[in-house]
């Protein structure tokens, strides 16, 4: 007995249309069909087979932050993913070092959730 993989993050969200564009157009994630649940939501493709599924509905605070609860996603061209969110002024924690040689940039959600792009540990052949 076993997991196999990560299947999806799920967030909780004020606003599902704000947070749909924000990720289709921040994050540039693709749209997937969601089931018809009975309560507002949207789901997203991250990478090749992991899915982001957004809540509609949330009136908690959300606590959140680079070093407490957030999700990463390996990005391919930290230069380009720092110009693209300078461009679109988003509220982003500037690039940084991670102490073994990765890179990494955390870009805040309209509800405060952190998102960390980051780059492979340099020599680690991904």
């Amino acid at each position: 007995m076993k997991t196999t993989q990560l299947n999806h993050v799920a967030l909780h969200v004020a606003d599902v249309e704000r947070s749909r564009q924000f990720y289709q157009q921040m994050l540039r994630l693709q749209s997937l069909p969601r089931p018809a649940f009975d309560f507002p939501g949207a789901w997203f493709r991250l990478g090749e087979d992991q899915e982001l599924h957004l809540i509609g509905d949330r009136h908690q605070t959300v606590h959140s932050h680079n070093r407490g609860n957030h999700f990463a996603l390996m990005v391919d061209d930290m230069d380009a993913w720092e110009q693209h969110l300078e461009t679109h002024q988003a509220n982003y924690v500037p690039r940084k070092p991670r102490p073994d040689g990765a890179e990494q940039i955390f870009l805040i959600d309209p509800d405060g959730h952190y998102i960390e792009l980051c780059t492979p540990v340099p020599g680690n052949g991904l």
